[in-house]
């Protein structure tokens, strides 16, 4: 009954049209789409498919070239939307595959890399169950294929990223996979990545190279975060193709992540741009963050950019604080107050970040010298960071809030200037004010003198202070300082 159904399906998820039992032929045409895709020139990936499946209509990579569509047109909108209408597209196309030749090292490999995306697209609509059997799936299905095929080299990519994605999961999920007897390694995950780097181009598999460069620079920026490491994400970003949109997101994202703010801004503001790229809307918003950071008096027209044409979920609510205090720098209160309201108002709370702009909304407006220093100290202009607070002293501030971050901020600025000593007194002054308020900043101190201890390789006091962050509770951002903070402790042990 299957064999019968799979020939309409595979109309209904883009005329793929089976006259025999299809081979794997990642060729010339392929590839050409494959590249299109990492260059975010879908449409264009979506006409090289559809020439393949009518030159080739039993060549099964152009199922798992159709799911790379799929995937970087939600990881783009991040939208719901397009969530909800592809995800069908899924278990179609596992299906067919399931029915192709097994005589190819892409039969069971592109079953994975299928579950894999799909499961990266699940977690980031917070289906976390779902998520964790798609990548236990992969994994059985990595597994059988290097037995198989243990000199084919994509198998490692996948395997590695897999490695990363569940040793990055946050403490509060990784109970979920340890249900499905998963379990991860970030730094060996990304090691193995910057192998094949090396080795691909080498190979008769260097068209994946660009896709491990992705996955490495995402995996080096948010899961290993050592900013020594900067220079060379940025050397392996620089070999992409300059025709790529990606590249340019991925240079400003990496740039804007470690505080090179300027970077970041010439690098998303030189951006390949034209109808050919698909939409990517979070670009505007990180170029409005940018020049905010920057202090710039044109970072409005990029948030409202965001806020107009953003077809997701998320970062609504901060876009709308970040105007809201564009104006509250320059002194318009009616349009401060005005955007204030509509942080409580629109957007949802399903991230972090914009629950903490609800948060601030609530609360008593910032002080305009901390709220500089933040703004100055996020774009990495640390120095000017800090003359915005060297006339300040803790008698400058009424509000106890405002107490805590001005000890909080200058031991971040002096913590990021590599001025460890004084950082540490401003951070210890922090958490003796703070410890017992609902502020993030004295827990985030001690997890960030946790840090500044590990890297002197003093493991005790390195324990001390990431227990000390781990025991403070009731405070934003909770869980994401008190994940950080074991996975210090697992360090030091």
């Amino acid at each position: 009954m299957l064999k019968k159904i799979i020939p309409l399906l595979l109309l209904l998820v883009g005329g793929f049209n089976i006259q025999a039992q299809a081979h794997f032929d990642f060729n010339a045409n392929c590839i050409k789409a494959y590249q299109a895709i990492l260059q975010l020139k879908l449409n264009e990936a979506k006409q090289l498919i559809n020439k393949e499946k009518q030159q080739n209509p039993d060549n099964g990579i152009s199922i798992l070239l159709d799911n790379y569509v799929d995937y970087f047109t939600i990881l783009t909108s991040e939208s719901k939307t397009d969530y909800e209408r592809l995800k069908g597209n899924r278990s179609i196309r596992l299906n067919i595959l399931a029915e192709q030749s097994e005589n190819s090292p892409y039969y069971l490999f592109a079953q994975a890399e299928i579950n894999i995306q799909w499961a990266l697209l699940k977690g980031k609509f917070q289906d976390y169950f779902s998520a964790a059997l798609d990548i236990n799936r992969a994994d059985g299905l990595l597994n059988k294929n290097v037995q198989k095929y243990p000199n084919f080299l994509p198998n490692k990519k996948s395997i590695a990223l897999i490695n990363i994605v569940l040793g990055a999961v946050p403490s509060n999920l990784k109970s979920i996979l340890k249900t499905v007897g998963l379990y991860g390694n970030v730094q060996s995950g990304v090691k193995d990545l910057e192998q094949l780097i090396a080795i691909l181009p080498k190979s008769s598999y260097a068209f994946y190279r660009d896709e491990v460069i992705f996955f490495y620079a995402f995996a080096e920026t948010e899961a290993v975060k050592n900013k020594n490491n900067h220079p060379k994400i940025m050397n392996y970003l620089a070999a992409l193709n300059n025709a790529s949109l990606l590249k340019s997101y991925l240079q400003g994202y990496v740039s804007a992540k470690n505080f090179k703010n300027d970077e970041a801004l010439n690098y998303l503001l030189n951006r390949p741009q034209g109808n050919q790229y698909n939409h990517f809307a979070a670009i505007d918003y990180m170029i409005g963050n940018a020049k905010l950071n920057k202090l710039d008096t044109d970072a409005n027209p990029y948030l409202l950019k965001y806020i107009k044409e953003y077809r997701g979920l998320n970062f609504i609510k901060d876009a709308y604080l970040k105007l809201a205090y564009y104006y509250l720098l320059k002194g318009e209160m009616a349009n401060y107050q005005a955007y204030i309201k509509l942080v409580r108002s629109q957007g949802n709370i399903l991230i972090e970040k914009d629950k903490q702009a609800l948060r601030e909304a609530n609360d008593a407006s910032p002080n305009i010298d901390l709220l500089k220093a933040r703004l100055l100290f996020d774009g990495g202009y640390y120095n000017k960071a800090l003359l915005q607070l060297k006339d300040k002293n803790i008698d400058s501030f009424t509000l106890a809030r405002d107490k805590i971050e001005f000890y909080y901020r200058i031991g971040r600025i002096y913590d990021e200037s590599d001025r460890d000593n004084e950082a540490l007194i401003y951070y210890q002054k922090a958490i003796n004010i703070g410890k017992n308020t609902t502020y993030y900043y004295a827990a985030n101190a001690a997890l960030y003198m946790g840090l500044v201890y590990e890297n002197k390789n003093d493991k005790i006091k390195a324990r001390l202070f990431y227990n000390q962050a781990i025991d403070m509770k009731h405070h934003e951002y909770q869980n994401s300082i008190e994940s950080k903070a074991k996975e210090g402790l697992k360090r030091v042990e």
